[in-house]
């Protein structure tokens, strides 16, 4: 398989929530780069295709949006 993302990512575990219409969802991060991360989350939902993904641990507050979607998993890029 042919890696075509413009940044690299590292594999991380790291708990994060995203926002969206100031509601709040947990999710974790299973991966991140200068651009974009996957995220996966503990139930099945509907995740909108714009929000706010908010890291805690490094007091981080960042705008993306959905680039691909997986049942528990999406893909997002840092806007």
């Amino acid at each position: 398989m042919v890696e075509t993302r413009i940044a690299p990512r590292v594999r991380v575990m790291k708990a994060a929530k995203i926002d969206y219409g100031g509601d709040n969802y947990p999710c974790i991060i299973r991966d991140i780069s200068t651009t974009g991360a996957a995220l996966e989350f503990p139930i099945l939902m509907r995740i909108p295709d714009r929000f706010t993904l908010i890291i805690p641990e490094d007091r981080l507050s960042l705008l993306c949006h959905v680039v691909w979607r997986k049942e528990y998993r999406v893909g997002v890029a840092f806007d």
